[in-house]
């Protein structure tokens, strides 16, 4: 069997070695990759918006199936055009991945089915926005509409910030069209847990939740970041908040989709918080999230390929599902400075990985045959063990041992977590 994985992060880094757990896989195409990933599979220089050169590059080379990672291609309909000249895809359809593509459509989704989430307001005009804000309730959050590479939610803790953010947003264009309509929305506390679910569009397998941390400094400090390290399980996700959320939450999203004729099959990450008055959707994601992923994938006991064929040919129910028990983390390096500027091209030195550890490569490429960095997060340093304690301190000692001039990596990956056990 020959497979594309499209994308080029941690996250289909992660995938790539999953699958390759498969024996009757022998051969993986990364398109386009990085100079990580190049290890463990082909990497092709095909951009992952670039559709018909994937669709042409699938037929030439005979492709079995493709794994759609990131969001850009499943919104641009990446999976629609690969389907239509017979390669079967893991990930949905566009009309169903607008559940990510536009925050506007998944907030009146949850609103006309009655799926729980934060009360909100939807505004393509800046001054109606900026007119809303005079009495709204602070804090509030404020979303681009569109795709914003994870950066286009912004939490105002004044009045002020919600004014600059809506201005940066629908005036100054800091997230180019993604920002031409705006969703502002109440505040929710509570601790925040990641959820990713594989779907036939039928039923609904959750797989181990999750804990990210987006801020880049150590106690919660600094800017958002794309993720700075992740622990799984998430100790606030008990049985009976998953249970309530299967009720209450999932089956209804699947079912919400399947009545707008939008049948979403793939991995649909739910973003949930839960509340003092029960657990609320703060966002959906149409794919497998990044740094999520790195520590989810790792505890996944089942063949992942099959699974991923069961979700594409509506067989999910009939197929195993099953996570070992025990515990994940993931310490992401990156590049210091980042998220704003940071320095690029340094030579990196990376320990050997096998059993209980392992590492997933984001932001890396080859130069004169040396893998250097090549962006602001790195890579994830993955450590599994029977306790989320040990699982923190293994991926802590292979962080310790990767190498390269101006490495960061935050020292309180799972504080939190071990706090709520």
């Amino acid at each position: 069997m020959k497979l594309i994985v499209i994308g080029s992060g941690g996250r289909e880094h992660a995938i790539i070695k999953k699958l390759l757990e498969n024996k009757e896989i022998t051969k993986i195409y990364a398109l386009p990759g990085n100079g990580g990933i190049a290890a463990d599979a082909e990497c092709v220089d095909i951009g992952a918006k670039d559709k018909d050169a994937i669709v042409k590059f699938a037929l030439d080379n005979k492709i079995d199936f493709a794994v759609v990672a990131p969001d850009d291609p499943l919104v641009l309909g990446v999976v629609d055009a690969l389907e239509e000249v017979g390669v079967p895809c893991f990930g949905p359809r566009a009309n169903a991945a607008i559940i990510e593509g536009s925050k506007v459509f998944s907030k009146n989704l949850m609103k006309k089915y009655n799926i729980p989430t934060a009360t909100y307001e939807v505004f393509e005009d800046m001054d109606a926005a900026l007119k809303y804000l005079e009495t709204a309730p602070i804090p509030t959050v404020v979303k681009a509409d569109g795709l914003a590479l994870g950066k286009g939610v912004i939490i105002a803790m004044t009045r002020e910030e919600a004014v600059d953010a809506v201005k940066s947003m629908m005036a100054d264009k800091v997230f180019g069209e993604s920002g031409s309509r705006v969703v502002i929305e109440e505040f929710l506390e509570g601790p925040e847990v990641s959820v990713l679910a594989f779907t036939d569009g039928k039923v609904v397998k959750p797989m181990v939740s999750s804990m990210d941390h987006k801020r880049a400094l150590d106690g919660d400090k600094g800017l958002n970041t794309g993720g700075m390290g992740t622990v799984a399980p998430n100790p606030y996700y008990t049985k009976e908040i998953a249970e309530e959320c299967m009720k209450t939450i999932f089956l209804p999203t699947i079912d919400a989709m399947n009545k707008e004729g939008r049948t979403f099959k793939g991995c649909l990450y739910f973003g949930l918080m839960i509340t003092k008055n029960g657990v609320k959707v703060i966002e959906y994601n149409c794919r497998f999230g990044d740094p999520e992923t790195q520590v989810v994938l790792p505890l996944l006991e089942s063949d992942l390929f099959t699974i991923m064929k069961a979700c594409r040919d509506g067989s999910l129910a009939e197929t195993e599902v099953k996570f070992m028990d025990g515990s994940a983390c993931c310490v992401v390096v990156a590049s210091k400075g980042y998220p704003q500027k940071y320095e690029t091209g340094f030579e990196m030195t990376l320990p050997t990985v096998g059993g209980d550890t392992d590492i997933y490569v984001a932001g890396a490429k080859i130069i004169d045959g040396k893998l250097c960095n090549a962006g602001g997060r790195v890579l994830g340093a993955v450590g599994k063990a029977e306790t989320l304690e040990k699982a923190i301190k293994v991926a802590y000692g292979v962080a310790k041992e990767v190498k390269f001039e101006n490495a960061y990596f935050r020292s309180d990956i799972g504080k939190k977590a071990l706090e709520a056990k």
